[in-house]
């Protein structure tokens, strides 16, 4: 039986737990997780702003989904439905709603941006982005399903 000199077995463990951890930022730092977690913030930053609007929690948890009524263009044809989709979730939109609403004063635009940054960041952690014209479930970050996942 060969015993293990005590320092090279540390040695050796240190290098398991380097690389182990390595493997674990590598995940981390994976560009999909990157842009989620970009986007997780940015979720956190429209509740921050919300915070300091007088408006209570009831009303950005009731009116939190209401983006999603742009799907109703789908009705008429996969393109109107992707242009309003994609009108109300680009982030543009809700920056230059919550701009303009502190410009002019006018706390219900600042709570409209709030709204629209806050929803279509968390879409996008869960996977939703913008429509492309042909199909609902393509979306300029991948196809929507299990397809896409990864």
């Amino acid at each position: 039986m060969r015993l293990e000199d005590p320092a090279l077995a540390g040695q050796r463990d240190h290098k398991q737990g380097i690389h182990g951890f390595q493997t674990f930022i590598h995940r981390i730092i994976h560009m999909k997780n990157l842009l989620k977690l970009e986007e997780f913030f940015l979720f956190v930053l429209s509740l921050l702003l919300f915070s300091e609007l007088d408006y209570g929690w009831g009303w950005y948890a009731l009116l939190f989904l209401a983006p999603d009524l742009s799907m109703l263009g789908y009705l008429a044809n996969p393109r109107l439905g992707s242009w309003t989709y994609n009108l109300i979730h680009h982030k543009g939109l809700a920056v230059a709603l919550y701009a303009l609403g502190y410009l002019l004063s006018a706390p219900w635009l600042m709570f409209a941006g709030t709204i629209l940054l806050g929803h279509s960041s968390l879409d996008r952690v869960f996977g939703y982005g913008l429509k492309y014209p042909d199909a609902f479930k393509a979306t300029h970050l991948g196809v929507i399903g299990r397809a896409n996942e990864s």
